[in-house]
């Protein structure tokens, strides 16, 4: 996209690297260019409003959710795996990461002592369920 006007940054550039100026993830630098494009691209501007207001949306309404602890690095691995062009996993990061946290649940449930109320080692359940002491 571009509006037409010349500028320091050109449209397509800005908008390329919109989120990464929406998240400051960039040099302090970088930020005052995308700035001054900003008050000169008003299509651009217009853009990056969009952008801000669907983020903070998302943010509002998804904010609560847990996030697995180790998402973000597995999310950062995937992309530098997409970056130098290696295979990426058929699977997906949140998946993955999800039966990771199953697997860990259920290792720690494994891992759970037998409440106090179960039947023990020398109990067995009658004809209705409930549990007999043998005696």
């Amino acid at each position: 996209m571009s509006c037409g006007e010349p500028h320091d940054k050109d449209c397509s550039e800005v908008l390329d690297h919109l989120y990464e100026y929406l998240d400051r993830e960039m040099p302090a630098g970088e930020c005052e260019k995308f700035q001054e494009h900003f008050d000169e691209c008003s299509p651009c501007l217009e853009k990056y409003g969009l952008e801000q207001a669907v983020k903070k949306l998302v943010k509002r309404c998804c904010g609560h959710d847990d996030v697995p602890v180790d998402l973000r690095s597995k999310v950062m691995g995937r992309i530098d795996l997409i970056r130098a062009g290696e295979a990426v996993p058929e699977q997906s990061v949140l998946e993955q990461a999800k039966q990771e946290q199953a697997a860990a649940r259920a290792a720690q449930a494994a891992k759970a002592p037998e409440q106090a109320s179960g039947p023990g080692p020398d109990s067995t359940l009658d004809a209705r369920g409930e549990t007999a002491r043998a005696e």
